[in-house]
């Protein structure tokens, strides 16, 4: 295990936030995030010691701002703003988002541009290294001042309110704390508005959907290129020259990743016939796909890495800003375009699976993929599955940007709904998962119709070892969803693909 990750720092990549979410490495935090930090709660007590009015500090918050507070009321707003934001509903969100979201406020707090003291980063990181992981539920944000109740939720149990998975075992926050040997925090002034202000939930969804979306991508044309096998298609149309005379880099992307899977194929082979569009047009119709992705990882790191809260104070200057970096534009549209690119996969999908069990259009293999059909009926209900499955991420592929509604008395007027844009996208794409997983196993069984693993080129023939090993060969009508779940496991977990 290589690590711990540092915060504060050289920036943040997707691939840190994976380690820590996902892997579980430990995190610390650098010299010069613990200075920055130093720094930028010596600037906001310098305000408050001037006697400045400073939002969500001495006032109220939202539109509550025009309430003054006294010191006392000042340190139960803090505490208060955990309570009334623990409203939220739905199943709780994966563990991994929660860690990765609890990891991102670190980020924010090390730049310095919250406030907050060193302390209350360092019981962040502390829940990350003891494996404390609060329990969030999905639904209660809008992604306007940031994801507040689901940052409530995971701040909360620094409180000892709330819930928290601790060591395989779901408990209060108060005890999750005390068998990991920690108290509940008390906060400081500004501090529970800086737990509860900025992106880092959507976008911490968003980076590990960008690792989930290069899976199933890469899975998805894995199963396309079994099937370019199956049915002995030419391989012309994933040529290099016909893409660069195309420019797209998405484009080109595609099929090069096509043809260094079929390489020392002896199924493929050059033809005066054309192949059906699903077979012929994926790098021109799934390259935006590849490209969407690339395109992905500087939007989401530069918010990884950004100052997203509100009020935010420059440790230099001393200077206070009202401003609104907790907005989660970028994220919201960068999620909602994804949620296309998952409705465009899983309708070439259903495409795909209907020539493949079709026996007017599968080049003589056999009805639904299955010796003797009739008494057996093969694929057909996994035909039915995956055409379910490409429904319901066209369904989930509306964009949630566009749906705002004013709230919070008018001073939450307009809303990115950016945590509505991931947990859709992430429901989509463990349909678009499960349907490639399907994709998979009848790419497979038509190639061993058609004459066996032999024959195949040297990276679909490692896939096709991999699906096997999960799944053996339908030769009469069994049960399947079992070897759909292995399957998608292995997509999930980057397998061979």
């Amino acid at each position: 295990m290589s690590g711990p990750i540092e915060v504060g720092g050289k920036a943040l990549r997707l691939e840190d936030v994976i380690e820590v979410a996902v892997n579980r490495l430990p995190v610390t935090i650098s010299p010069a995030g613990r200075e920055r930090m130093r720094q930028g709660r010596a600037a906001l007590e310098a305000l408050l010691a001037r006697g400045e009015r400073v939002y969500g500090v001495n006032t109220g918050v939202g539109g509550n701002i025009g309430f003054s507070l006294t010191p006392e009321q000042a340190e139960t707003l803090q505490h208060n703003l955990m309570r009334h934001l623990s409203c939220a509903t739905g199943e709780p969100l994966p563990a991994a988002v929660v860690r990765a979201a609890v990891l991102l406020r670190v980020a924010v707090f090390a730049t310095g541009c919250s406030g907050v003291r060193v302390d209350l980063a360092e019981a962040l990181v502390r829940l990350l290294n003891e494996g404390i992981t609060p329990v969030v539920p999905r639904y209660g944000s809008v992604g306007a001042s940031g994801d507040l109740m689901p940052s409530a939720y995971a701040a909360r149990v620094l409180l000892g309110m709330g819930e928290a998975d601790y060591r395989g075992e779901r408990l209060p926050a108060a005890e999750a704390l005390r068998r990991a040997g920690m108290e509940p925090l008390r906060l400081a002034a500004k501090e529970g508005l800086a737990l509860i202000n900025g992106t880092t939930v959507m976008t911490s969804a968003a980076a590990l959907l960008w690792r989930d979306h290069w899976n199933v991508l890469r899975a998805f044309l894995t199963a396309l290129a079994l099937a370019l096998e199956a049915f002995e298609a030419p391989p012309d149309p994933y040529s290099a020259w016909v893409h660069e005379t195309k420019q797209h880099p998405g484009g080109i992307a595609v099929a090069a990743f096509v043809r260094e899977l079929l390489g020392g194929s002896r199924y493929v082979a050059s033809s005066p016939m054309q192949s059906c569009y699903s077979l012929r047009c994926p790098p021109q119709g799934l390259g935006p796909v590849w490209e969407g992705l690339e395109s992905a990882r500087p939007v989401i790191e530069r918010e990884i890495n950004s100052a997203n809260d509100n009020p935010l104070v420059d440790p230099d200057s001393g200077r206070l800003y009202q401003a609104g970096n907790f907005y989660g534009g970028h994220i919201a549209r960068l999620l909602d375009g994804w949620k296309i690119d998952f409705a465009v996969m899983a309708s070439w999908g259903n495409a795909l699976m209907a020539i493949l069990v079709d026996d007017r259009f599968n080049r003589g293999l056999p009805a639904n993929l299955v010796p003797e059909p009739g008494v057996n009926s093969g694929l057909k209900g996994m035909q039915l599955s995956v055409t379910s499955l490409a429904c319901a991420v066209r369904q989930m592929a509306g964009p949630s940007s566009i749906h705002m509604l004013p709230t919070e008395q008018y001073n939450e007027d307009v809303v990115s709904l950016g945590m509505h844009a991931a947990v859709t996208a992430m429901d989509a794409l463990e349909c678009l998962r499960n349907q490639t997983a399907m994709l998979l196993l009848a790419a497979a069984q038509a190639v061993d119709l058609r004459g066996g693993p032999d024959r195949l080129g040297d990276g679909t023939r490692r896939a096709h070892a991999a699906i096997r090993e999960a799944s053996a060969f339908l030769d009469r009508d069994r049960p399947m969803e079992h070897d759909v779940a292995r399957v998608a496991e292995l997509i999930r977990r980057g397998g061979t693909f």
